[in-house]
């Protein structure tokens, strides 16, 4: 019998998925690969139910010979192996950036005189029902909370990206990118008061209330089902902290990464440049301790973030800080610099890695940009945030536009820069 070839990326089987198998056994011996988590989370939503239960799922279809498991999304190591005379897949890889696969998958069947087989892709009311089903189920709050802890155990380096609207947050949703056969999306969102404070045009001295933070996750949420980190700021009076790290866990939010300062917050990236004072470590770690104190799952985590580079208050005081830190009990150590050169927070993370194996690094590489994630993940960190790309990015882009409108009377010159209509509705789905 001939080989046919197939995989699923699937939560649930749906009718078209029993089309693909019922296609390909007309031509020989039905093999059905499910790829890995790693593999699943560089290009599509993170998967609703355990691996395992996936691959028993396939295994339970009539008229499978044989599950593989696929740990790489381009197909050539399941070729190599298998050598099958079909490769079948929905015709939705013809287009988009899932193209590159089936020229991949094309390619290397060639070689030995394979052949692909472009299935007509289910879509159909009783389809939509059921991936609207997943998407509601990966959006609740004690799925999606506890999913950056899972992030950090199946990525080298968790990718996380500013967001402040709805719409932000369905790009950072659906943003997939396709790179010398290598695919990436990012893993999570950060909800910073910097951005936050700039899309209400308010400064950015926590002066937009908590009920008006939460607004904006309740924003982003209702679109979107990525883990969201959230920026507390300095956490307020341990008081108040405590009621914050309530609501943040009952909302589904999995992070919050509070700094050690005191009094009118200012940006870091002022550094000295302003009165900024530090906090204790006594009473930075009792704030800390109190959080943890009033949480009701293990999902939910506070990063504390060490301001002491900032400050130029030294090394040795942002490692004495991020011990007590963590013996309080935070999740996660973030340190921060406003340097361009990166070397002294890759001094600060092998220092801290030498003592502390395990508690992630989190890293906002604003300053030193020229540093890559893989750099970083050498290094030990954890989680990157890039914490204001896309506010700053759209400000330029919004104010030309506005000059221009006013040069010229008229839009026709902007037209050309200004992302279509239909491309916007299609970004945002209809029940």
């Amino acid at each position: 019998m001939q080989k046919v070839y197939t995989c699923f990326c699937t939560d649930v089987i749906h009718e078209g998925h029993i089309n693909i198998i019922n296609q390909a056994k007309k031509y020989g011996d039905v093999y059905v690969g499910v790829l890995t988590d790693e593999a699943m989370i560089r290009f599509n939503r993170f998967p609703a139910v355990s691996f395992e239960e996936r691959v028993e799922m396939v295994k339970s279809i009539k008229d499978v010979k044989e599950v593989i498991i696929q740990d790489e999304i381009m197909y050539d190591k399941v070729i190599k192996q298998l050598r099958p005379d079909y490769v079948i897949h929905g015709d939705n890889w013809m287009h988009g950036y899932m193209k590159s696969v089936r020229d991949n998958v094309e390619k290397l069947l060639n070689e030995y005189g394979g052949k692909i087989i472009d299935v007509p892709y289910t879509y159909n009311e009783n389809v939509k029902r059921l991936d609207a089903q997943i998407k509601e189920k990966l959006s609740m709050p004690e799925y999606r909370r506890k999913r950056l802890k899972q992030l950090l155990k199946l990525r080298p380096i968790v990718k996380t990206i500013e967001v402040h609207s709805g719409l932000t947050g369905l790009i950072a949703e659906k943003t997939v990118v396709e790179h010398n056969g290598e695919f990436d999306q990012f893993d999570a969102m950060w909800v910073s008061s910097l951005c936050d404070s700039t899309a209400k045009g308010k400064p950015d001295i926590e002066l937009v209330d908590m009920t008006s933070r939460f607004r904006t996750i309740d924003d982003v949420m209702e679109v979107t089902t990525k883990p969201i980190i959230f920026d507390g700021d300095t956490g307020g009076l341990t008081e108040h902290f405590v009621y914050t790290v309530r609501s943040l866990e009952r909302m589904g939010v999995s992070a919050v990464i509070i700094e050690d300062k005191t009094g009118l917050k200012k940006n870091s990236l002022f550094g000295t440049e302003v009165a900024q004072t530090q906090d204790t470590i006594e009473n930075f770690c009792a704030k800390i301790a109190a959080g943890k104190k009033v949480q009701l799952t293990d999902d939910f985590m506070i990063i504390a973030r060490i301001e002491s580079l900032i400050l130029e208050r030294g090394m040795e005081d942002a490692l004495t800080r991020a011990a007590a830190y963590v013996e309080a009990g935070a999740d996660g150590i973030m340190i921060h610099s406003r340097k361009k050169d990166p070397a002294e927070i890759l001094e600060f993370c092998d220092k801290f890695r030498l003592k502390d194996k395990d508690t992630p690094i989190v890293v906002v590489p604003s300053s030193f940009n020229v540093i890559t994630e893989a750099e970083l993940a050498e290094h030990g960190v954890n989680i990157v945030i890039y914490a204001n790309q896309l506010t700053r990015s759209a400000f330029p882009a919004m104010e030309q536009t506005a000059k221009d409108i006013l040069k010229y009377h008229r839009a026709k010159e902007v037209d050309s820069r200004l992302m279509p209509i239909k491309d916007i509705i299609s970004l945002i789905e209809e029940l």
